[in-house]
């Protein structure tokens, strides 16, 4: 059951609600406490010792207390950073519910870091205790016991216990300014460490109430969240529905199969994921599938591949208003490409496909009313429809800055935007369209090859194809990105299905004539690659710099 437009007006002019207080303000609204509000997929120990796959409004505030007045007795005070290191989306939930309502900012880990990276990274931000799952528990114990480390705790859910509760405060719970931090997630690190991203009880909120003022949110009646528990984006989402009065279900797999398994379980309306799992779904045979119950794919991060959306929408319905204003269901669901980053704190373009729509070509559209969007020249100043250059933006979600990294927080503004790091060009009517990251854009003597929008066309243009990565290999030295003067190779490395055959010159031959049709520069060769050569990061994006450097590898050994 929906929220009431009584309520939510109420929720809209509440001047106190942030991010860091959803619970004390939900209490304020006379939430029932019988009523669920969580569902998860039994993976988290609650403090009573059983594994619970849903909590009412009453089971989650009182774990949250338990939990607030376990840090309590470690003594975390307000502002104190707290690392939370696990695989499980309800121990990120719980965990971030706990620690904003002491004031204290959750730092989130995401459980796939390399454990050296995972390490260096919490040191970074001066966190003072952690909290894991018991798979990543060895990973920040030995810091925690490092006389050198600030790490006053490591502790699991084994450690907390219903008695707990009783520590609580007396200023409990904690009365938040909107600037205050109350998060700090990060990037996905594909060019390396990645980086601390603090969001504030504004900032955080921000775009959901924004969404409850101007949409009825009907479609999210049952939601399966499929993000990965260590983004903000998983945060923003529980935000929206716990407001919203949705029924949600948190997923601690991103695996597609996973969240196709779900699907036909918990028969969701609206289904939120990153590119990388939906291009994971798209692969599998849907038509053996149940999906009959989704309206809503919502992408956010990355945009989607133009062949993996048309897989998706052809399943479920949606409900469309005629001519004649009346609602009526229509067979297909519709696809929301949202593009967006952890500093934005929300997908800012939103391109809405359904099956009968057509503006790909990695268009992502326009940018959401609230933020503001441009195409900056190297000096900074906004290039005209049609050239290429460096995606700004400007958007009261965004990140205050790099939590500890102001430099490089500095490094990546111009003319008063945020560098999202990726090359877009605009159209006359004002929409956007993604080419490419910047490091993975490749210089070669025929042009630049983008890398994401040559990929967009291979896969659209060759149906055998499941998947594909597009990388470039320079000589030692020698820079070939869309920031160097040199110039590279540019390898197609493609995932076929497993019918399909032909030798590597037959599939470089095949892939030019599709890049030569479009006037896209060629490839030097395509060639044959497994799921399980693709390197990806720890939040599921590939990480080309790692495919490149594996690629040299390979070709390197090859000659000797």
């Amino acid at each position: 059951m929906l929220i009431s437009r009584q309520e939510r007006a109420r929720i809209c002019s509440d001047t106190e609600l942030g991010a860091g207080n959803i619970l004390a303000r939900l209490t304020s609204y006379d939430r029932p406490r019988d009523e669920v509000v969580l569902r998860m997929d039994g993976n988290w120990s609650a403090p009573d010792g059983s594994c619970p796959t849903q909590l009412t409004f009453g089971e989650l505030q009182e774990v949250v207390e338990t939990y607030a007045g376990w840090y309590t007795a470690q003594g975390v005070r307000p502002r104190d950073p707290v690392a939370l290191h696990s695989y499980s989306s309800a121990e990120f939930a719980v965990n971030f519910l706990a620690l904003t309502s002491l004031g204290a900012i959750p730092s989130f880990v995401n459980g796939n870091l390399p454990p050296d990276i995972a390490r260096e990274y919490v040191r970074r931000q001066g966190a003072v205790g952690a909290f894991t799952d018991r798979q990543h528990h060895d990973v920040l114990a030995a810091k925690a016991s490092d006389a050198t480390s600030d790490l006053g705790f490591c502790a699991t859910a084994a450690d907390i216990r219903p008695e707990h509760r009783a520590a609580l405060p007396p200023s409990y719970p904690y009365r938040h300014d909107p600037t205050d931090p109350v998060l700090i997630s990060h990037s996905s690190g594909t060019t390396g460490m990645p980086k601390g991203v603090p969001h504030t009880h504004q900032t955080l909120m921000y775009a959901q109430l924004h969404r409850l003022r101007y949409s009825t949110g009907t479609d999210m009646e049952r939601t399966l969240v499929g993000l990965p528990g260590a983004h903000n984006a998983m945060v923003a989402t529980l935000l929206y529905c716990l407001l919203l009065r949705t029924d949600i279900k948190l997923l601690s797999s991103q695996r597609g199969t996973e969240v196709l398994d779900a699907i036909e379980e918990f028969r969701p309306t609206t289904v939120l994921a990153f590119a990388g799992t939906f291009g994971e779904m798209a692969a599998e045979d849907l038509t053996a599938r149940d999906l009959s119950s989704v309206q809503v794919w919502f992408n956010t991060g990355d945009a989607a591949h133009e062949a993996h959306i048309r897989a998706l929408v052809r399943h479920g319905s949606h409900q469309t208003i005629g001519k004649d204003l009346r609602r009526t269901r229509v067979d297909g669901s519709v696809f929301v490409d949202g593009l967006g980053s952890s500093e934005a704190g929300y997908s800012v373009f939103h391109n809405r496909h359904t099956k009968d729509t057509s503006a790909y070509s990695r268009c992502v559209g326009r940018p959401i009313s609230f933020a503001e969007a441009a195409v900056l020249a190297e000096d900074g100043t906004p290039l005209p429809p049609g050239e290429i250059g460096r995606l700004g933006l400007k958007s009261p979600t965004l990140t205050p800055g790099y939590w500890n990294d102001s430099l490089t927080w500095n490094r990546m503004r111009l003319g008063g935007y945020w560098l999202t790091g990726d090359l877009a060009h605009q159209d006359e009517d004002g929409s956007f369209y993604h080419l490419d990251r910047a490091p993975d854009a490749i210089r070669t003597s025929a042009g630049v090859v983008f890398s994401t929008r040559t990929e967009e066309l291979l896969l659209r243009e060759l149906p055998e194809l499941t998947d594909c990565t597009v990388v470039g290999v320079a000589d030692d030295g020698v820079r070939a990105d869309w920031d160097g003067d040199g110039v590279a190779e540019a390898y197609a490395l493609l995932q076929l299905a497993d019918e399909v055959g032909g030798s590597d010159e037959e599939l470089t031959g095949l892939v030019n004539t599709a890049l030569k049709a479009s006037a896209f520069p060629p490839v030097t060769r395509a060639l044959r690659m497994k799921p399980d050569d693709v390197a990806k990061g720890a939040t599921g994006k590939v990480l080309k710099r790692v495919m490149r450097d594996r690629f040299t590898a390979s070709s390197a050994k090859e000659q000797a």
